[in-house]
């Protein structure tokens, strides 16, 4: 089973760059596409970006569409959302996950933990 840890959060100043990543201490991670999700203090939680297992493709949420990256290495199990320009709108607990596919509704195989991330103006 995908056991998936995220690392990267923090707090930031409005303008500002993080880069969470999100590592799989069972090393399948490769086999699957892999996702970033997030949930804001009082909603759903949302979609943001999408990866497919080579890394050839890709998908996002228009919110973040031009200002945020996901990327993935596949040699060190990782996967990384790089997020510049950041707004406060982006403040949320932000949650990897091993996806079926790389749709906005795509059904989840695996969350992780999540990772907090605050954006202050």
């Amino acid at each position: 089973q995908v056991q998936l840890v995220e690392s990267g959060g923090g707090s930031v100043q409005a303008g500002g760059s993080l880069r969470l990543s999100c590592a799989d201490s069972k090393r399948t991670i490769n086999n699957y596409p892999m996702g970033w999700f997030r949930q804001a203090p009082g909603k759903e939680r949302e979609f943001v970006a999408a990866i497919s297992w080579a890394g050839s493709s890709t998908n996002y949420v228009d919110s973040v569409k031009g200002r945020f990256t996901i990327s993935r290495d596949n040699a060190k199990n990782t996967v990384y959302l790089q997020m510049n320009s950041l707004k406060p709108e982006d403040t949320a607990v932000y949650y990897c996950a091993a996806l079926f596919s790389l749709i906005v509704d795509t059904a989840v195989r695996s969350w992780g933990q999540g990772t907090q991330v605050i954006v202050s103006s």
